[in-house]
Order: C-alpha cells, then structure tokens, then sequence
C-alpha cells in the first residue's frame, strides 16, 4: 500500500542504536549538535516579538510571499555585492522545501539531479521524495577541495536537469572557487541544466569574508540560490527560506511564472513570520556574530589540541563542521562506536556523508567551548588508545 520513496527498512543502524544505549547509561558529550538554540548562545528574550505583530491577524496570500519580507531577503544579497531584486525572490518554509519546489519546477519523475559527495545526507532524502533520480559527482581533497569534473561528466546524461552545488558544503567546509563555477555554469548553460546553490553556511567564514565567484554574480545559466532563517539567524524553529533566481532573463521570466503557480498551490508560509522577516534578518546580526566567534574558536582549538598528531583537521573555508582525517588503522565506524561506548563522546563517521574512502570523523564546531574541549580531548585520547 506504500510508496517506495519512504525506504522499507527503518531499522535503526549500529551508530543510531549505540547512541541510544549511551543516553540511556547518562550524560553524553555530543560534538554532533547543529541546534543553535541548545548551544548556549545568548538570544533576546524579545526576538521573537514581531511574530505576534497584529497585521498578522489578516491573511493576504501571495504566491511568492509579502513584498515587505522579499524585500528584506533582497537586501541581505545587496550586502554582498549581489543585485537580485526582490521580484525574483520566492519565499518558502524551508530550505527542504525549497528543494522540493525546484525538483517540482525543473524534473519530471525519474529525472536526474547531481549531488556532490561528500556532503548532506539530506538528499537522499529529498531526492527519493519527489521521485527524481540522484547522482552523484566527487569532490576531491589535495590540499583544498575541488569538484572532480570528469566525475560530473560520468553521470550526466539526457535526463539530467539540475545540478546542486553546496557552497560552503556540509561537512567539508569548502566552497566554490572560480574555475569550478565556469565549469558549473558553462556546463548547465550548454546542456539546458539549471544550478542549485545552497548557501545556507555563507554567513559563517571560518576566516575572511567568503567572495561570490565572477561567473554566479551574473550566472549564464538558470541558477537558483537558497538560503532561510534557520541558519543565517540561527532561528531553526522560524521556519522561513528563500529561493533567489538568476540567470537570462527570458530564463528567469519562465521560471517564475511556472514556480508561482507551484507556489499558490502549497502557501505555506506563515503570514506572522513574513511580516517579522525585517526584524529577524536584522536582529539575527547579533545572534551570527556570536556563532562565528564560537566556530572560529573551537576550530582553532581543534587544530592546536590535534596538532603534531596523529589525527589532522582539514582545511576548510566556512559552515559549523570540521572534518578530521585519522589514521586508517581501523574503520571509522569502530572509532566511532568506541567513543560511544566508552567515553559517552558522539561524533559522526565519514561514510555518513559518503567520504570516499576510511577514515575520517566530522564534529560540530557549534558546542559551548567547555563540552567541545572536553570532547576533543577524550577525542584524542581514544585515538591514542587505540
């Protein structure tokens, strides 16, 4: 009676079941967290004041959401240098909603959307949900990550309608640079594809401003970005994303057209949350700085209390993970499992996000610096153990 996009085995995994256990024997140190709300930051007690704004009580639907939130969210891209004005922004409830939009807009059942890996396990997800075929291109480490093109080139065929890009990627960090944003667009231009940015990890440099490449700024190719409150004001349980739209002009109109009649069908955007947009984009100001601090810092750390070990942190340009590379001297898993087991530590394994090959372990950088330093350090003594 089912449909096959909900996979028929839910059974829990070995790391799913080994986190239950250590719950269950007591406090845990999890370096796994990405709540913003649980972690210790300093929110104002009245943030959330708009939302009851008495404009609220009257409900004036609009396909693509109220011109006074567009307006915000097209302000935030001025700030970087990006002109998209608020006619081409359309306002969603989330950035898996977004997805879900795009995949209704550009793919028929059994289309096909590239991914890179590693990155989000999201996708699978999404992907599975709407019914569209998921393939997936490398990115490859030497130093700095890269998209392996002829990996791109392997899985593109006739079906192909979008390609999605992370920027910066959960959990590598990295984000894209110049020549891999002319192979991106020249590659969707040429091959009637459209682009997928997700940029929800763009506020969070881990070192200086993060700088749009030449080709995104004016993209020849039908690019969609996303971004939403959840992480640009560290508000997940706000639910409010966006898709800004660029590309030709014709292109755009097209797009826009067919993406009002997908978004009048579903409205689901609260009227409460649009009209607080303002307020929340610009008091979200305070709460990001504090998380850039936190990041940078156990970053820092992370790096420092790993250095001259065996274990390394990997380079990265932004977002709230860290990717550490440990010996392969055993499967990550059994790393991971350990940790659990013995030292009440939670951190994720590689293969999580599809990582090549062994071994490696991604934490968040999110932990108030007490828990963090606390589970780097039993971290580090497991792997010395071992």
């Amino acid at each position: 009676m089912f449909s096959n996009r909900v996979p028929g085995d839910r059974r829990p995994n070995a790391f799913t079941s080994a986190l239950s256990r250590a719950k269950a024997r007591g406090p845990i140190v999890d370096l796994t967290t990405t709540n913003p709300t649980s972690a210790g930051f300093r929110y104002p007690a009245d943030l959330l004041a708009p939302l009851a704004d008495a404009a609220g009580l009257a409900y004036q639907p609009h396909a693509f959401g109220l011109a006074v939130a567009r307006a915000a969210v097209a302000a935030t891209y001025r700030a970087r240098g990006l002109d998209i004005p608020p006619e081409r922004i359309v306002l969603t409830a989330s950035t898996s909603e977004a997805y879900s939009l795009l995949f209704k807009l550009l793919c028929d059942p059994g289309s096909r959307v590239l991914t890179p890996v590693p990155s989000y396990p999201l996708f699978d997800h999404l992907t599975a949900l709407d019914a569209v075929d998921q393939a997936r291109y490398a990115l490859e480490f030497h130093g700095s990550w890269t998209i392996d093109l002829p990996s791109l080139d392997l899985v593109w065929n006739d079906r192909t309608r979008c390609v999605l890009a992370v920027t910066p990627n959960n959990p590598t960090g990295s984000v894209l640079r110049g020549g891999d944003a002319d192979e991106l667009i020249n590659r969707c231009a040429g091959r009637t594809a459209a682009l997928i940015l997700d940029e929800v990890f763009w506020d969070y440099p881990l070192g200086g401003p993060l700088e749009d490449p030449d080709a995104l700024r004016q993209p020849a190719a039908l690019t969609f970005r996303l971004g939403g409150l959840s992480k640009t004001a560290g508000l997940p349980q706000v639910k409010l994303g966006w898709i800004a739209v660029q590309g030709p002009d014709a292109a755009v109109a097209d797009a826009l057209d067919r993406l009002e009649l997908i978004c009048d069908t579903y409205l689901s955007v609260s009227t409460p949350v649009q009209l607080a947009a303002p307020s929340l984009l610009e008091r979200g100001a305070a709460i990001r700085a504090q998380i850039v601090d936190r990041i940078r810092r156990n970053h820092a750390f992370l790096g420092a209390r790993l250095a001259g070990s065996s274990a390394s942190v990997l380079p990265a340009d932004g977002g709230w993970s860290a990717v550490i590379r440990v010996p392969a001297t055993r499967p990550e898993e059994s790393i991971v499992l350990d940790l659990l087991e013995h030292d009440a530590v939670v951190v994720h394994p590689g293969y999580f996000f599809d990582f090549p090959n062994e071994a490696f372990l991604v934490v968040s950088l999110l932990p108030e610096p007490a828990i963090f330093d606390r589970g780097v350090q039993l971290l580090q003594d497991r792997l010395h153990a071992a």
